[in-house]
């Protein structure tokens, strides 16, 4: 294929957004509702989406992915290609021109050691960059003048896109995060709660775990946008509760990740005050296997890291048959009805990218239980499967949601067909994806066996989401707990099949790597058990308009659109 088929198209990707109907601040407040309270608005130290969505409002990357996952500039005059020169002959570097007279909420100019800096801190070690894999492959990060950021890569990449792309890599200012390098970056809590963007809001006031208020940006690039005066995101409750209060009570505008039944969905939608809109992209609920120890009797500090295997799931056989006693359909006909669908993939779209693997969709209790008997765990006088003289015990921790406890409640009583003794922990959402390094119940610090939650990847080509289960990326004391490759699995061979997608330019091939790589961390090992692929659903209100759901990047991507109905 034709190199710049590899690269995505890019050249006819520069597309606009209509103006708003309304010119800057006259439209009121925006109100949004987030059954995940926000954490942090820095989504360099945090997994959690609601961290990353709701930065996105502040800070942006040098480009973005529209609602048809085409790549389109938004601090930059274009987006480089081979064509306009911004890519090199050998696909070594990138450049990026920044827009003139580009400003930073506070007024200061954003320049290229902006970029210079952004890269810096993601990319020290000590850092816990939660995103670091964004820079996979960078070698430098250069401002060649003040408004051009030149992109250094140690070898020919066929996808440049990846550095400050999508809301997951956005700019921070220099200025601000200065001190905040390394293992002082989780220590900077104004910065992290209330950094300086370019978006169309700027932050006023933060609460952890409860409340961000936001006013417009007097400094945004366009004079006329955004609508809206000021912005709220409320969080807590439960998704039923955000839902209820855009689509029956009217109190919120926006409701994100509105994950509840359809026959809820329904009778909401009754009411006649808003609307669901749903998206399909890589969004998938899956069991994520902890291939470490998470005993708490281990020392603090090793519990849970590469010291200490875990002592029955480093079997192959045991995960596999845990994974062959779950009935996927059940699963997605309770939990979403036409917005979901059962899949054995982590890359299940789009469908050029996504494996033919389908062997995990039939639920399969014989072969399961004849997997454990060959594993030695056989059934004790109480019905529960032991091995030399420890039961088969788990704990299944997820985040508290309607849906959530109805799968942990099914996926139990499977398990527990199969001979497992089951403890169920539901965690706040707040706190599940919050990324604090001193919380015992993060997704990422993992002090469980088996845990249960939906992750996506942002654009269409995967290799950045992909290159998450790396060995490097595991978290660990080191990094803040801070890494992406939540489970902690290692195998040098996947991580040089990384290395060869990332310099790989055929498209073909490329796919073939990617569904490889796929293969290997499901249906090769089942370090990953995936179960739903799902639409991105969410709720507005009928008066709010300008709504494009995007499930390709943050949901907020052309928030600066937005306006009220008149």
């Amino acid at each position: 294929m034709k190199l710049k088929t590899a690269l995505l198209g890019a050249a006819c990707a520069l597309s606009f957004a209509p103006a708003a109907f309304a010119d800057r601040g006259t439209d009121g407040e925006v109100k949004f509702t987030f059954p995940q309270a926000v954490s942090i608005m820095n989504p360099f130290l945090s997994s959690g989406t609601k961290d990353v969505y709701a930065a996105s409002l502040v800070l942006e990357p040098l480009a973005g992915f529209d609602a048809d996952g085409v790549i389109i500039p938004k601090l930059v005059t274009e987006i480089p290609t081979l064509e306009n020169g911004g890519i090199s002959a050998d696909l070594t570097t990138i450049t990026w021109k920044l827009l003139p007279d580009l400003k930073w909420s506070d007024g200061s100019p954003v320049t290229a050691d902006d970029a210079v800096f952004t890269a810096a801190y993601c990319m020290d070690p000590a850092g816990g960059c939660a995103q670091l894999s964004k820079f996979d492959g960078v070698a430098k990060v250069e401002a060649v003048d003040a408004s051009t950021v030149k992109v250094t890569f140690t070898g020919p990449k066929p996808n440049p896109y990846t550095a400050f792309v999508g809301a997951l890599s956005p700019l921070l200012q220099k200025a601000q995060f200065a001190a905040c390098q390394g293992a002082a970056a989780p220590t900077c809590t104004d910065p992290n709660n209330m950094p300086i963007g370019t978006g169309p809001f700027k932050v006023t006031g933060f609460t952890v775990n409860d409340t961000v208020t936001l006013a417009m940006n007097e400094n945004y690039r366009d004079p006329a946008k955004p609508a809206f005066a000021s912005a709220v995101i409320k969080g807590g409750g439960d998704a039923e509760g955000s839902a209820r209060a855009v689509m029956e009570t009217g109190e919120f505008d926006y409701a994100w990740n509105t994950q509840i039944p359809p026959d809820s969905q329904a009778s909401m939608t009754a009411a006649g005050k808003g609307e669901f809109v749903v998206a399909f992209g890589t969004l998938v609920e899956r069991i994520e296997m902890n291939m470490t120890d998470p005993d708490p009797a281990l020392p603090e500090g090793e519990r849970a890291t590469a010291k200490h295997p875990h002592p029955f799931l480093s079997d192959i056989k045991v995960r596999t048959a845990l994974s062959k006693a779950i009935d996927r359909q059940i699963l997605s006909d309770v939990g979403y009805g036409a917005g979901g669908k059962p899949t054995c993939n982590v890359v299940p779209a789009p469908d050029a990218w996504a494996s033919d693997n389908t062997g995990c969709i039939a639920q399969d209790m014989e072969g399961a239980k004849k997997l454990l008997d060959e594993a030695g765990w056989v059934p004790g006088a109480d019905g529960i499967r032991e091995k030399d003289g420890k039961k088969l015990h788990i704990l299944y921790q997820s985040t508290v949601n309607p849906i959530r406890q109805d799968f942990q409640a099914l996926v139990k009583d499977w398990w527990t067909e199969l001979g497992v003794d089951v403890e169920l922990k539901a965690i706040d959402p707040s706190v599940f994806f919050g990324g604090d390094a001193g919380s015992p119940d993060t997704f990422q610090k993992f002090y469980a066996d088996v845990e249960m939650y939906a992750n996506n990847s942002d654009g269409t080509d995967p290799e950045t989401y992909l290159s998450q289960y790396q060995c490097k990326n595991a978290p660990s004391p080191e990094n803040q707990w801070q890494g992406e490759n939540m489970n902690r699995y290692c195998d040098p061979a996947y991580d040089a099949k990384v290395k060869v997608l990332s310099t790989t330019v055929d498209v073909a091939e490329r796919q073939k790597i990617a569904k490889e790589l796929n293969d290997m961390v499901t249906k090769d090992t089942m370090t990953v058990i995936p179960l739903v692929h799902r639409g991105t659903l969410s709720a507005h209100s009928n008066t709010l308009g300008g709504v494009k759901i995007n499930a390709w990047d943050s949901e907020m991507w052309n928030v600066a659109d937005w306006f009220r109905v008149k």
